[in-house]
């Protein structure tokens, strides 16, 4: 009897070690998927429901086991929802993770620097992510650019140029949303106070910005554009910026020409004083800068050199012996 109930015991035992070895080796042991799988887990999808897909499709060895693991880490109503992509070997603690932090895909949306409202509602159109109708519409909506904070008659100017990373289907509204949040993010406690101190409301910040913006590319320079600006505006000198008359203009097509300067439109600094009514196109981080801290200059006017770079004078003859310098060489 008794070796009878140590047998049992020594059976029990090994059992028991075989089961505890066989979990183990089912937590710890990564499991391949046979294919790239792709999985849409629905708001309100059950942890039951999601196991099972996913052991149908090779991506965990066993639904009961991802499902007792998430019920150890009291994790069963904490899934979310969004489109999942599994390739890699993982272990079902893996994939329970990346389901309870929301690791799902997301996608990239690059808007450069300088573009002008039009330009990133095409980009966003052009790579999937709205459609061109809703965009333009809330980006002229008053009630949806005042729930932004901002005080416009459009979003022109206020959509900061960065990449972008979000879930695919993500509304325009929440892109939108997603593009001026970065932008308030970009706009510092110092810029604004700045910007005060210069009896610059935040919209002409920005307008400034965006002229500075299409000036010049190269970062160095925004500083010395930006006092030339300055230094125009305090003397109530007309701003003659090509990229405002552009802005103004519908048929532009690549040469800005006498006509374009003489016809009078609100963004035709050649004809009007003071800055545009608006932003002209998205300034990045350097021209935001700039506009507010703009470098100490006797400068009023400045010409290509046809390099990117500018030369600056500081009175009318001196510039024009500079175009006609720059002419001659671009000739």
């Amino acid at each position: 009897m008794r070796r009878l109930l140590l047998v049992l015991i020594i059976l029990i035992v090994l059992l028991s070690c075989g089961l505890a070895l066989g979990g183990w080796w089912l937590l710890t042991t990564p499991v391949t998927p046979p294919e790239t799988v792709t999985l849409e887990v629905t708001p309100g999808s059950s942890l039951q429901r999601v196991a099972r897909q996913l052991e149908e499709q090779g991506v965990i060895s066993h639904a009961l086991l991802l499902r007792l693991l998430a019920k150890w880490h009291d994790q069963e109503q904490q899934i979310q929802a969004g489109h999942y992509t599994f390739a890699l070997p993982a272990t079902a603690e893996n994939i329970l993770q990346r389901l309870v932090r929301g690791d799902v895909d997301r996608v990239n949306l690059t808007i450069p620097e300088g573009f002008n409202l039009q330009q990133i509602i095409e980009r966003i159109v052009e790579s999937g992510h709205g459609e061109a109708a809703r965009l333009w519409q809330l980006a002229r909506d008053q009630e949806f650019i005042a729930s932004l904070g901002i005080d416009a008659d459009s979003l022109e100017g206020y959509l900061f140029p960065e990449t972008y990373h979000f879930v695919p289907g993500t509304t325009e509204a929440a892109l939108l949303r997603m593009m001026v949040e970065q932008f308030q993010l970009n706009l510092s406690a110092e810029k604004r106070e700045a910007a005060r101190q210069l009896g610059l409301s935040l919209h002409q910040h920005v307008t400034l910005a965006s002229l500075i913006e299409k000036e010049t590319g190269v970062v160095a320079e925004m500083p010395l554009i930006s006092s030339v600006f300055h230094n125009r505006l305090a003397i109530n000198m007309r701003l003659q910026t090509d990229p405002t008359v552009i802005y103004g203009v519908e048929d532009y097509s690549g040469t800005i020409t006498r006509r374009h300067l003489n016809t009078p439109t609100p963004y035709n600094t050649y004809i009007i004083y003071g800055l545009p009514p608006g932003p002209i196109a998205s300034p990045g981080r350097p021209a935001l800068y700039a506009a507010v801290f703009p470098e100490t200059s006797d400068y009023y006017y400045f010409v290509s050199r046809g390099d990117g770079s500018h030369h600056f004078s500081r009175t009318l003859r001196e510039h024009n012996n500079a175009v006609q310098k720059y002419l001659r060489n671009g000739r």
